[in-house]
């Protein structure tokens, strides 16, 4: 009989859990990227405002819907919007640095 995995705990993903997020937060963004990836841009919106109801300062989350309103909904300004977020609470986060230049480009 073949051995049964144990349950995904945080510290067997295979990348340092930066910002201590739950485990319920890592699937829910596990599911948002997913739904992103097929197109369901609607329910990955959904997933990630829900989100950050409950964590107003969480910067996957916060990354996640500039991503979603810069590269699938053409939002510029929006995903802008989200991009500053993280840098008000993380100024040395070169990721959201470079993506926010990318989509200030379409706004001014």
């Amino acid at each position: 009989m073949p051995a049964i995995a144990p349950p995904r705990t945080m510290t067997n993903h295979p990348f340092e859990n930066t910002y201590n997020l739950s485990e319920t937060q890592l699937q829910n963004l596990d599911e948002a990227e997913d739904l992103m990836l097929k197109g369901a841009l609607g329910a990955a919106e959904r997933m990630l405002l829900t989100m950050l109801e409950e964590d107003d300062e969480c910067i996957p989350v916060l990354s996640n819907l500039g991503h979603l309103y810069g590269r699938h909904l053409s939002e510029f300004e929006t995903a802008v919007d989200y991009y500053n977020r993280v840098l008000r609470i993380e100024p040395d986060n070169a990721w959201a640095r470079d993506a926010r230049r990318r989509y200030m480009r379409y706004i001014e």
